[in-house]
């Protein structure tokens, strides 16, 4: 692999998502400068102010506020701007509402970074994965959608307390959308390169569809019960985020379940979903069409309607690819 580079990383919105990833990349190292980007200027200014504080205890880099034309020679462009979902909204208003901000946002970034690669947080992060591509013109590979790569990592943790392993040990993916139709790969899911059937039987757990069901639901409801209880849901994306851009930045070559663009993966095209992707410094480099079962095939094409309809309900612009 090629060797570690460390250019800046710029954040679009400060809100609790983009100041958390904010201390996550600081903590991590990865980058010797973080550039802070809000509409509330003074906000902004304050986390930056406080992400400073913290840079004795790690390590010395160069965190500042500024504005669309520092985006300029980044690396990653994380988009963390928008509204957050009102009670009784849909997905698709949520939808329609974020869409003006990235409309405001996308196309200043792709004037001052064209080479940057687009790093999108904002929910719902399918379709506005979409919309950022079509409204930067960037090549597909570098508009990437954080995607499941959060719930793939709650399963993943379930998983482990439910079987006393290590989560990193577990390998076992969520795809589809980032949402209520997200799709659980139990069919390819594994520890120590055993169909978690099969690890069961070897240490004497039990592994029924029923339990299967059960920790299905706890991701897939994980959100609605975190922001129940504290109001919103940050640390742990922060986490994927840095994750994401750490295999930019080091160009790991990761396989990481984000949201890109689909060419004809079980008949979904056009359109972006979590998969399985592998990631470098040039973006997406590979997605993986993964084999799936029948009826995973099927939840898959079913959670691409729900995404393609609220992709339908925006006005997205045509792009020449």
């Amino acid at each position: 692999m090629a060797t570690a580079y460390r250019p800046k990383v710029v954040i679009v919105g400060t809100g609790l998502v983009g100041a958390t990833f904010g201390y996550a990349l600081l903590a991590s190292g990865l980058t010797p400068e973080i550039i802070l980007i809000d509409v509330n200027r003074a906000r902004a200014e304050g986390e930056a102010m406080d992400l400073n504080h913290a840079m004795p205890f790690h390590r010395p880099i160069n965190i500042r506020t500024g504005d669309y034309p520092d985006c300029a020679g980044a690396a990653v462009v994380v988009i963390a701007a928008g509204a957050a979902q009102k009670p009784g909204e849909t997905r698709l208003q949520l939808a329609q509402r974020n869409a003006e901000v990235f409309r405001q946002i996308v196309p200043q970034v792709a004037r001052h970074a064209p080479d940057t690669i687009l790093l999108i947080a904002t929910n719902p992060v399918d379709p506005l994965t979409y919309l950022a591509w079509r409204l930067s013109g960037f090549p597909p590979q570098r508009v990437i959608g954080a995607g499941t790569i959060l719930d793939t990592a709650r399963l993943r943790y379930l998983l482990g307390a439910r079987y006393d392993v290590d989560p990193r040990s577990v390998h076992a993916y969520i795809v589809g959308e980032h949402g209520d139709s997200e799709v659980a790969l139990w069919s390819s899911a594994a520890i120590a390169g055993m169909s978690l059937q099969d690890f069961c039987r070897l240490t004497g757990h039990t592994c029924t569809e029923e339990e299967e069901r059960e920790i299905f639901a706890q991701v897939r409801d994980a959100a609605y019960h975190i922001i129940e209880l504290k109001g919103a849901t940050y640390y742990a994306i922060a986490s994927g985020l840095e994750r994401i851009v750490e295999s930019i930045l080091r160009d790991q070559n990761t396989v990481l379940s984000v949201s890109g663009l689909l060419k004809d993966c079980y008949g979904v095209s056009n359109l972006c979903l979590s998969l399985p992707m592998v990631i470098n410094r040039e973006g997406i480099s590979r997605v993986l069409c993964v084999p799936m079962s029948q009826a995973e095939q099927e939840r898959f094409r079913a959670s691409a309607q729900v995404v393609r309809s609220v992709v339908d309900g925006l006005e997205v612009p045509e792009v020449a690819y």
